[in-house]
Parts: structure tokens; sequence; C-alpha cells
């Protein structure tokens, strides 16, 4: 994909999300919680952007920023509505986001929590149609009918329930969901995590060849790097609410830059039982948001810490085309990736 010629859809500036510390009787407030601190990248149309880290790292959170299911404290996240009009989501009132809802959809990690138990998965994928205004029942049920034959499943499972069907088929269930407004940016937040393996590669292979036929845009968060790896076009990695490195997926996996990067690569399990494993473990534990280190967020773990990491906090900057990083020493690190 060129970058250069293709537009960007999403353009997240200087993102941040905090959440305030109370206590006391009077909940008083004594700190904040940085979950999102400085976050900026763009999602290019008919790009999947993964967004990569430990659990608690702000990667959800960041999601939940764009879909405004959260309001971000401060920073802008430039939309380009179909119309062609540039909106910053972050500024929108519910009234004013309520006409650009089809075009931003969500899957959820949780196939079986996602779904009304209560309702039949006609319901469950028709309501977003009839929210936004298909009143017709006929109409609506044609289109599921579509909508679950896009995505794998037989239309006669319409008036089914969704206990009748196991975690992979209601994955496809939440997936044709998210399609039926027919959205431009996809949010897909660890949607396979929670699926059997030999699940897995079908799920991840049908929002490939959902991508292609349909020139959806996908943020993918997740925390399986060989997940990542599998989908994404490009990948940014996030460590205590901080975009630490993003480049292309051939571009980190064959060099990372970073030393977190390089050290969740070695955490993978290699498929061969006769390799060994790399050195997985990192010596300390992950930064505290609410009171995170001096200088470079990293530095208590990392076994590459000079006196400038301890004391100057480091920016995400560029070394490369289209390679940003944030670390004093990436120019000079001789890190191993995961071909």
């Amino acid at each position: 994909m060129s970058e250069t010629a293709t537009p960007w859809l999403l353009e997240v500036r200087h993102l941040r999300k905090s959440f305030p510390i109370r206590r006391g009787f009077s909940r008083r407030l004594v700190g904040e919680v940085r979950a999102v601190d400085d976050v900026s990248f763009t999602i290019r149309e008919g790009e999947t952007l993964g967004l990569v880290g430990e659990s608690g790292c702000g990667k959800t959170t960041t999601a939940r920023c764009i879909l405004r299911a959260m309001t971000p404290t401060s920073g802008e996240m430039l939309f380009r509505a179909a119309d062609g009009r540039i909106v910053d989501l972050s500024l929108l009132s519910r009234a004013e986001l309520r006409p650009l809802r089809p075009q931003i959809q969500m899957i959820f990690q949780d196939p079986f929590g996602s779904l009304n138990p209560r309702m039949t998965i006609f319901d469950n994928v028709g309501e977003p149609l009839l929210v936004n205004g298909l009143r017709n029942r006929r109409a609506r049920l044609e289109r599921v009918a579509a909508l679950l034959e896009l995505t794998g499943l037989r239309a006669e499972y319409l008036h089914r329930f969704p206990h009748a069907f196991s975690g992979g088929q209601r994955q496809r269930i939440g997936i044709a969901r998210a399609l039926a407004t027919e959205p431009r940016l996809v949010v897909a937040d660890e949607p396979v995590s929670a699926l059997d393996v030999s699940v897995q590669a079908q799920v991840l292979n049908l929002l490939l060849e959902l991508q292609t036929r349909l020139s959806l845009t996908f943020l993918f968060v997740a925390h399986d790097l060989s997940v990542v790896k599998h989908i994404s076009d490009r990948v940014a990695v996030m460590y205590v609410g901080q975009i630490v490195e993003l480049a292309t997926t051939e571009a980190i996996f064959r060099h990372p830059r970073h030393p977190y990067t390089a050290a969740l690569m070695r955490a993978v399990p290699a498929p061969d039982p006769h390799t060994p494993s790399g050195d997985a473990a990192l010596a300390g534990e992950v930064a505290n948001p609410a009171n995170p280190p001096p200088g470079c967020y990293f530095h208590p773990r990392c076994p590459f810490t000079t006196e400038v990491c301890r004391t100057e906090r480091p920016f995400l900057r560029a070394i490369g085309a289209g390679h940003l990083v944030r670390c004093h020493r990436a120019e000079e690190l001789a890190l191993t990736g995961a071909c």
C-alpha cells in the first residue's frame, strides 16, 4: 500500500485519557491515572493498524476513546467522513456524533457476552439497522440474511438464539452486526483472543477477505504478536499509555528498534519444540501509570539504560521512512526480531 497515494481515514493527535484518583470521605482528588498519555497515529483508508502491548498498557482505552465510548481528556481525533468532511470526534456532542456512529463500528472481544441472549440472531444483527432508520421488517430480514451469508453462516439461522452457536459462530455473528451499517472504520478489540486456536485462523482469514471485498479499514487491538503479524499492515506498540514504536509489520518484526518491542518478540513461543526459548522475562514490574518514573517509562526494566534514559523523557521520532520510535538509543542498538 502506498502511503503517499492513500489518504488517511483517521488521524489521532496527542490523545490523552486520565482517570482521577479520589480518596477519603470527601472524595478529595489526590492524583490521576494516565491510561493514554500523548498517543498519535494515523490510519489510512483500506489498511489495518495493529495496536499491541501488555494488558493495562492503554490500547483498549485508546480504542474506546476513538469510538467515543469514553470522552478523551485532551487531544484530537480527526475522522474523514463519507461526505468528505473532516471532523474532530473529540469535540462532538452525543447528538452530533449520532450521524457518524454508523461509519465507526466495533467487534467485541467476548463473543458470548456481546450478544443479547434474549434476542434472536435477526434481532441482534438487525438492531443497528433499526436504530439507524430501516423500519421495514422485510428489508431488514433480507439485509441480515445477506450479512450472515457474507460472514460464512446460513440464512436459516436468523431466528435462532445465541446459545445455539459455538464461540467462532458467535464471533461471526458479531462481525455481521458490526458490518450492518456499512462502516468505514472497524475497531476490533482482541476479536480472536477468546476463541480456540483452531478457530482463530478462520476468523482472521474472514476479516482479511471482508477487508478486500468491502474496502474496510481496521484498528486491530491485540496482545498476540502472531495474530498481529498475520493481519496488520502496520503495528503500533504501546507501553504504559504511550506508543513506543510504530512501523510497517515487516520492519517491526524483522528489525525492532525499541527494547520493549524486542522483549515482546522474545516472549512469542516458537512452534518448533527443538528451538530453545528466548529469555522472555523482563526485570522489574510494569511502571505505575498513576506515578510513572522520570525519563523513559521503560528505563527501570531496560537492559540498555543510560543516565539520559533516567532523566530525559524521549519523544516519538522518525528514524527511518515511516518508522517511529520513542528511545534515546534506537540508532545504536542491535536488537533481534522475529522474522
